[in-house]
């Protein structure tokens, strides 16, 4: 079994269903000969030729309307945006056309499409290059948004964004593309949407995560097992619909809660997932349930990035404030 990091996972995914289906497409900046600006696509044109694997020019919205087109024409269109920050050109035909097509139609038509991008900072990238808009897209009724976290998951997610019959924002975390590598098997295999990973169990903190930030939301949970508490770690992955039950099942068990996130801290997921928490599982808990963000500024260039991405740091002096609070006797 390869060991891959997750661009090449995502790369093996989009080969092995183009192999699978013939009604996938790829489309977008770069995708064809230059194989992506992260290499995502690299090879697919020679495999698949210019029908399948298609260069469009510099225009999001025009990206957007195409797989929206063929969308509701039989195919299943991949359309690559370069930067999550390079989205908002495609909100339109996003929220107004792929979003409405199953409700507007009556279920006559679907969008069976997914736009993927990379998403966050961490690369010393410009700011619009480095955002993280799974809020955004979460806010829009109609839409699926997926970020995995490693290269299996990405994997599997991206295999099941592809076959579902609805539109899919499927954020790929831009700083994990070449971070590590894990064994990915091409058993096209996809893994479940909307559903969240237990990574690890634990009886004292529920640790919630997606995307980027789960690499720091380990590194804490390891850094608070040496010190003997007990962290549940979830990966939310499917940011929306979002996996409330198995949030609300750990927080029963372990009473307190840290929720984190990259982007900026003002109407993010986590406090979608934090007002959740307090609407259904308030009588379970310890502790407030804290949320670790980016801040409510625009993300900084490359000198001071690192101070506005959470790190394991921030995370585990959030972890501690919980902790002043005891458990009923």
């Amino acid at each position: 079994m390869p060991e891959l990091n997750l661009i090449e996972a995502v790369n093996l995914a989009l080969r092995s269903e183009m192999q699978r289906d013939a009604g996938v497409l790829v489309l977008g900046e770069d995708v064809g000969r230059n194989g992506g600006v992260f290499r995502a696509t690299v090879g697919l044109l020679d495999a698949f030729g210019e029908e399948r694997v298609i260069d469009t020019p510099l225009a999001e919205t025009l990206i957007a309307a195409m797989a929206i087109g063929l969308a509701t024409q039989g195919f299943k269109p991949v359309a690559e945006i370069q930067f999550s920050g390079f989205t908002y050109p495609c909100i339109d035909q996003i929220v107004n056309h792929a979003a409405r097509y199953r409700h507007r139609t009556r279920s006559r038509l679907s969008c069976p499409m997914v736009l993927r991008a990379p998403n966050g900072g961490g690369i010393h990238a410009p700011e619009h290059h480095s955002e993280s808009v799974e809020a955004t897209f979460a806010h829009i009724p109609g839409l699926r948004v997926v970020a995995p976290s490693t290269p299996a998951r990405a994997y599997g997610l991206l295999l099941a964004a592809i076959r579902d019959p609805d539109p899919v924002i499927f954020l790929e975390p831009t700083r994990l593309y070449r971070l590590f590598k894990q064994a990915v098997e091409d058993n096209g295999e996809a893994l479940p949407l909307d559903t969240a990973f237990v990574e690890r169990e634990g009886q004292d903190l529920t640790l919630v995560s997606w995307g980027a930030m789960m690499q720091d939301a380990r590194a804490a949970a390891d850094r608070l097992a040496e010190e003997g508490i007990s962290v549940e770690l979830i990966d939310v992955a499917t940011i929306k619909p979002l996996d409330m039950d198995t949030i609300l099942a750990s927080v029963a068990k372990t009473g307190r809660c840290v929720i984190v996130q990259e982007s900026p801290r003002a109407g993010g997921w986590a406090s979608e997932i934090a007002a959740n928490i307090a609407e259904h599982g308030l009588l379970n808990l310890f502790a407030p349930v804290l949320r670790v963000s980016g801040y409510d500024t625009i993300m900084p260039l490359a000198r001071h990035e690192a101070l506005y991405i959470p790190d394991t740091e921030r995370i585990l002096a959030e972890v501690r404030k919980v902790f002043e609070f005891a458990p009923k006797a």
